[in-house]
């Protein structure tokens, strides 16, 4: 497989490897560039929220693209594509069972244990120009990886896992798992690049597929619809309401704030 990356680089210490990317496209480099940061010291989630990580702890890196290539409303792909790449590359590398990592739509990786679910890493993307001469696409992913248990924040330790914690307290090594990462990443690009999309293996790791989920709008709004799973086609949540009536709807990525997951899961069309 070729590699499918354009530019590459490494840092220490940047601000926000989102940032280093977008600028990149900016100053004209072309598809596909990476940026890999051993540390941010201004890392983002959605909605601005801070992502921060101790240094060698997480796999941080952003992607940029120039997604001509692709029609607007197909360029949720490239996160998809870079999310399933991640997975099945982390699995490997430490030697976990092919499907134990899971994806929370519309932006997370998790995993289920018996104390529920925990994230495992975040992803974050963000366009520019979709559907004009010079659309951009940054896609930044940051994987919990050598972070140990005793040291994950206070707030945030019942809710989150590293693939250290994963494994036994095994140390993880970025290397294998960047190589990895890009060559699983080759195969999806190249497979997008030929209107292929792995729609089966992207809607199998859907943890909130048949569960009662709490749907939290940008004003706080919160709404408890039942994920009956997602559309190939659109990117989008098929949710039902709680009384049925109206029977199925699409909830988009830019009508939420997050999701919150009840439990147990149920069979859909139980």
């Amino acid at each position: 497989m070729t590699d499918p990356l354009a530019r590459r680089e490494r840092f220490a210490v940047v601000g926000s490897t989102n940032d280093v990317v977008r600028g990149w496209l900016a100053d004209g480099t072309p598809e596909v560039c990476l940026a890999v940061a051993d540390e941010q010291a201004s890392g983002r989630g959605r909605d601005g929220r801070s992502w921060v990580a101790p240094a060698g702890a997480a796999l941080l890196l952003s992607l940029g693209f120039r997604p001509s290539w692709l029609v607007p409303e197909r360029v949720w792909r490239l996160a998809a594509v870079v999310t399933l790449a991640m997975a099945e590359a982390a699995e490997s590398v430490a030697g976990l069972a092919s499907g134990v990592i899971r994806l929370k739509w519309p932006n997370d990786l998790v995993i289920v244990d018996p104390d529920g679910v925990r994230k495992l890493a975040g992803i974050l993307g963000e366009t520019d120009g979709l559907g004009g001469p010079d659309p951009r696409a940054v896609i930044g992913i940051g994987l919990n990886t050598d972070w140990p248990a005793t040291a994950f924040p206070a707030d945030l330790a019942p809710s989150m896992t590293s693939l250290r914690e994963m494994t036994g307290d095994r140390p993880i090594d970025h290397d294998p798992l960047l190589a990895a990462f890009i060559d699983r990443l080759a195969v999806g690009i190249e497979g997008l690049r030929g209107g292929r999309f792995d729609e089966t293996g992207w809607s199998d790791r859907q943890i909130t597929t048949g569960r009662w989920i709490d749907v939290v709008a940008p004003d706080g709004s919160v709404a408890s619809v039942r994920a009956l799973g997602v559309d190939a086609a659109s990117g989008a949540l098929v949710v039902v309401d709680r009384e049925g009536a109206g029977g199925s709807r699409q909830v988009i990525v830019g009508e939420i704030r997050h999701i919150r997951l009840a439990q147990p899961a149920i069979r859909v069309g139980v």
